[in-house]
């Protein structure tokens, strides 16, 4: 085994993205499909934004972000209970020698992203942008 898992910046490997998309797009299926039978989830479109594959590939974490938010976690709790039935169903999809235990959690990346966009457009902040680093007015002014 003369190869790392990770690459030299402490990334996860090619081979772990690879598998880490292979799964989202075969859980974004099942789920796009209905083939999961629970109340919770009954009419609710749930966007798979990423998996990260642990490096053992025996573990998989789901970020999720439904549609309207998951204020209250009833949609990740009803996935994270039919993990193992989901994780069936991903089996006759993706072909790997052990099927990964599913986690899955709320992707908060979009809050992230949306309130770094808030704080860019304070009036505050753009002055400063602006301005470069030695006090002067930028030449774009």
């Amino acid at each position: 085994m003369g190869k790392s898992d990770h690459t030299g910046s402490g990334g996860p490997s090619l081979r772990l993205l690879r598998v880490g998309e292979n799964i989202r797009h075969a859980i974004s299926t099942v789920l796009m499909r209905g083939d999961v039978q629970d109340q919770d989830l009954n009419g609710v479109s749930v966007s798979v934004s990423e998996v990260r594959v642990s490096p053992d590939l025996r573990n998989a974490t789901v970020f999720v972000m439904p549609l309207g938010g998951d204020p209250d976690t009833k949609i990740t709790k009803a996935l994270n209970r039919n993990s193992p039935h989901i994780r069936g169903l991903m089996s006759k999809m993706v072909h790997m020698k052990y099927m990964p235990r599913l986690k899955f959690l709320l992707d908060e990346s979009f809050d992230e992203a949306s309130h770094i966009e808030t704080l860019l457009r304070d009036p505050r902040v753009s002055r400063d942008l602006d301005h470069s680093d030695d006090g002067t007015p930028s030449e774009e002014e």
